[in-house]
């Protein structure tokens, strides 16, 4: 009986699961629940069917159930690795997996890279499609003072730097078998994280322009927003893996889900050295900077 049981390929077929179909409701429940706050929050009203859905409890619900699909399939991935169904063949997929989701990520900031710049390059001609003057010909627009890239935004850069330097320590240390080498450097990861997000708060705080003011403001703020929610799933993806890390999970041989993180990680990297090198710093050159 223990031959039948016996794997004979690299592949692993997977055990019925609700996951795919949970999460497909939670990110359509999650969907209609953003309109319906944005209409709430906006005073109007989104009907659907007779019903009334103007509420921010339905963007509530489908953050919790693509929250619960989340840690329900990793934790069952998770389960899987310790039984020993990712054999090389399936660990080089879950890989190919990550590289083709970093991809698609890249593709969305490079939306908001194209609408930063297609309005900083040619704010003229910006400003005759909008039948509006709002940038005066020039950019930054006329009115806008912006933030000073040699305080706030460079000591951001350092962070996230010095957040790339902590995570790699931690990546070799876990190939080492050296456990408290990766628990540190992964907790100095996590909380460069958390201070960066701080840091950014407080920036948006202080901001002397709002996002709907101006095309400035509401390009800023998408790219930069977007970014910063990056790292903030990136923290948490760390956190986790320090969790999992203490719990003894990873192995030299055998730690991808601390490699995927990884990789998110440094993909946040580069794009900040993008974002800071284009819109904090060429962007602003000879504007007004904002006395903080």
């Amino acid at each position: 009986m223990a031959d039948t049981h016996q794997k004979n390929h690299d592949y692993h077929i997977i055990d019925p699961s609700p996951w795919p179909f949970l999460g497909s409701v939670g990110a359509f429940v999650l969907a209609i629940g953003g309109i319906a706050y944005m209409r709430y929050h906006s005073g109007g009203e989104l009907v659907l069917f007779n019903a009334n859905l103007t509420s921010p409890w339905i963007l509530l619900i489908g953050v919790a159930i693509v929250l619960y699909t989340m840690y329900g399939w990793w934790s069952d991935t998770i389960k899987e690795s310790k039984e020993g169904h990712h054999t090389r063949v399936v660990s080089l997929h879950l890989r190919y997996g990550m590289i083709m989701f970093i991809a698609s990520e890249v593709m969305f900031f490079v939306a908001w890279f194209w609408a930063f710049f297609d309005a900083s390059l040619f704010p003229g001609e910006a400003a005759q499609v909008a039948r509006t003057a709002f940038t005066g010909g020039v950019w930054p627009p006329k009115g806008i003072e912006v933030l000073d890239p040699l305080h706030l935004p460079l000591y951001n850069t350092v962070i996230l730097l010095l957040s790339g330097t902590t995570v790699t320590w931690a990546h070799h240390a876990l190939i080492h078998s050296d456990r408290k080498g990766l628990i540190t450097g992964l907790t100095l990861t996590v909380l460069l994280g958390l201070l960066f997000s701080s840091v950014q708060a407080y920036e948006y705080i202080h901001a002397p322009f709002a996002f709907k003011d101006s095309i400035y403001g509401a390009t800023f703020f998408m790219a930069t927003g977007f970014h910063g929610f990056h790292v903030i799933v990136g923290t948490i993806f760390l956190a986790v893996c320090l969790l999992r890390s203490l719990r003894g999970d990873f192995t030299p041989s055998k730690h991808f889900g601390f490699e995927a993180a990884a990789w998110y990680w440094h993909f946040v990297d580069v794009v900040w050295l993008f974002l800071f090198f284009s819109i904090y710093v060429w962007a602003s050159w000879g504007a007004p900077i904002a006395v903080e």
